[in-house]
């Protein structure tokens, strides 16, 4: 094969890319040696057979020829780049220096001297109604050629280089590369191709910049590579990759090393071999066939609305609100035109009334226990006879649960349609299934308990008190005494639990006093509650020798009381097992078990014997009496007279 190394002398004296003012506009090819039209912009094969193919090449039937393609930017000289490189300067691709492209869909010429079909094809980035359709066509002869040129006139290398060069070694990867196997495996085709795609050159001409370094401790590949991976593309299906760089500060471009580049890739047969011109036409034809039809032209949006609409997203369909950022200052609701889908765990499914839609409007209807014009008992009464009732403020009572003995249609079937809605975090909606009808009557029973409480608590605690202090031991403080935790100096309440130290006899809070150790100076050989001074005190003491003949009767009547206290204790907590149980039954399900809730969801106080649990009944969480003294009615949740809400409820109303 003849060296094209040297520079030519027409080489020298031929035009720039960019033509000078006053020169022809057109470099018009000669007759005897031009390119043809190999496939339209629409993707349409212009060359019916491979013997047509071979007679518009003007070559052999039995030559080995190799595919080279170039890709580049629209007027980024890729016609005139082939023309110099494989032509000598002859005009056989055609160029312009009207705004208007010349070269659309894809040209090829043949090269006699280096057995070489070369094809042009169209730039990138240019005005067409057809980009998706032009992308896919350009993978196509990607696909086939042997050798990729990618050209570029950029100062400095864009960001499309790369994404395209990353697409295209994806797709071949996920298509092209078993279509060319499978197509290889015909008779016609000359045997299976090499399963790793072209040997890539990028060939980079700057004006301004400098190109690329290149020294031992990192190569100009190097850093293309670096970038790659930076941007998380893939160009593993490329044989290789090559840079060129020159920089042409005064016409006209160097292509001396874009040739020996290409030389060296032509000689390489370790990957690809020199085919017949018939395989590259049936292999052409057979990746046209096979990918083609009409791609829906997605308008490319230079600022997207996710730019711009509020990033919340709905916890059910995940789709995105489509309204602009910050509209929830403006109290303006999160709003998706898309339909949403069902999920239990939200409950995301309202009640209208259907007379009401009927009529235009859309009145959200919620069951309820009772109905708004019953009292509470008969209201409970005639749930209990009747089911639950649905009301609409415009047409009154809709639909009845038991209405009849036998034959009672489901309200969507005959009251009510129902909507799915979206669930946005931190917003409120009308629930269907808030069901509280068996929590009504437990709150209704436990209020009348704890009001019997109240009353008969500060006598009866005084009671237990005197009763205490009279079989307590000569040192204990009495309980009347004791208005502060003796180590925290923490106050007292009316019913908070005083313990004794059975050690020192002063009076503590739970927290100071939960360690527990035998104290055989005072006659409790067992194991009994002390502070926590007279913990470390007598744990220092514990290798001292105790007599054993310490009498115990002071302390004898306070044990035996223990033992009953205790033995009384044990059959409460038996019971209130069960009751527990029927409380858990009967929460709605929007409520938080009782088992997952370890502190106030305002607070965060940890729940315990001091601080006992509640539920806010608007949001279901757990809260404490401190953070929930306000009450209110919770309509959406089916709650028509005033409940506990927490803090947090409240202020969000």
């Amino acid at each position: 094969m003849e060296s094209i190394d040297s520079l030519t002398i027409a080489e020298r004296s031929l035009p720039p890319d960019i033509i000078p003012e006053g020169d022809s506009c057109s470099l018009g090819p000669s007759s005897e040696d031009t390119s043809f039209h190999l496939i339209d912009g629409k993707e349409y094969l212009k060359i019916t057979s491979a013997e047509q193919f071979i007679k518009r090449l003007k070559c052999e039937k039995s030559d080995r020829v190799k595919v080279v393609s170039i890709f580049g930017n629209t007027g980024d000289g890729k016609s005139f780049t082939l023309n110099h490189t494989f032509f000598e300067g002859r005009t056989v691709f055609q160029t312009s220096c009207k705004q208007d492209s010349c070269t659309l869909g894809v040209w090829a010429a043949f090269d006699p001297l280096h057995s070489v079909i070369c094809l042009d094809t169209e730039g990138l980035l240019g005005a067409t109604n057809h980009e998706n359709q032009r992308t896919r066509l350009l993978l196509k002869v990607l696909a086939v050629s042997d050798i990729v040129i990618y050209r570029t006139r950029s100062n400095r290398l864009h960001r499309d280089l790369y994404t395209f060069l990353g697409s295209a070694s994806r797709a071949y990867t996920l298509h092209f590369q078993s279509a060319l196997q499978r197509a290889g495996q015909r008779v016609e085709f000359g045997g299976s191709p090499s399963a790793l795609g072209p040997a890539v050159i990028i060939f980079h001409e700057t004006q301004h910049t400098d190109t690329l370094p290149s020294n031992n401790s990192e190569s100009a590949e190097d850093i293309l590579r670096r970038h790659f991976v930076q941007m998380k593309l893939e160009i593993e299906a490329f044989s290789s990759l090559r840079y060129i760089g020159t920089k042409t500060i005064s016409p006209p471009t160097c292509f001396s090393e874009l040739r020996k580049a290409i030389v060296l890739e032509l000689k390489n047969t370790t990957v690809r071999s020199a085919r017949q011109p018939q395989v590259v036409y049936h292999t052409l034809k057979v990746l046209n066939d096979k990918f083609s039809g009409e791609i829906e032209n997605s308008a490319s949006v230079l600022f997207p609305d996710q730019y711009f609409t509020c990033p919340i997203k709905c916890l059910s369909c995940e789709q995105r609100c489509e309204i602009s950022m910050g509209h929830v200052t403006e109290n303006l609701d999160h709003s998706c035109s898309s339909r949403c889908k069902y999920q239990h765990q939200y409950e995301n499914c309202t009640y209208i009334c259907k007379t009401c839609h009927t009529n235009g409007q859309e009145v959200i209807v919620i069951p309820k226990l009772t109905s708004s014009s019953d009292t509470s008992w008969f209201g409970l009464a005639k749930f209990a006879w009747s089911g639950y009732v649905i009301e609409c403020p415009n047409c009154g009572e809709i639909y009845r649960s038991r209405q009849f003995w036998y034959g009672n249609k489901n309200p969507e079937d005959s009251a009510v349609r129902t909507e799915i809605k979206h669930v946005w975090p931190g917003s409120k909606m009308a629930l269907v299934a808030s069901q509280n009808a068996a929590q009504k009557v437990l709150d209704g029973v436990t209020y009348i308990s704890e009001a019997v409480v109240n009353v008969g608590s500060p006598p009866t605690r005084l009671i237990s008190s005197w009763v205490a202090d009279q079989i307590a031991p000569k040192y204990w403080r009495p309980n009347h005494e004791i208005k502060h935790c003796h180590a925290c100096r923490t106050v007292f309440a009316v019913n908070a639990s005083k313990h004794h130290c059975r050690s020192c006899g002063e009076g503590f809070c739970e927290n100071c006093s939960s360690k527990t150790t035998s104290v055989p100076d005072r006659g409790w050989h067992s194991p009994v509650r002390v502070c926590d001074a007279c913990f470390k005190q007598v744990s220092a003491n514990s290798n001292l020798d105790v007599l054993d003949d310490i009498d115990d009767t002071e302390v004898r009547v306070r044990k035996y009381g223990e033992v009953v206290v205790n033995t009384i204790s044990t059959v409460a907590s038996v019971l209130e097992y069960p009751r527990d149980l029927i409380k858990s039954s009967a929460r709605p399900t929007y409520w938080v078990p009782d088992h997952e809730v370890s502190h106030c969801c305002c607070c965060e106080v940890v729940f315990g014997p001091q601080e006992m649990l509640h539920h806010c009944r608007d949001c279901g969480r757990g809260v404490c009496a401190k953070c929930s003294p306000g009450r209110r009615p919770v309509l959406r949740r089916g709650w028509d007279n005033p409940v506990r809400v927490c803090d947090q409820c409240l202020k969000q109303d």
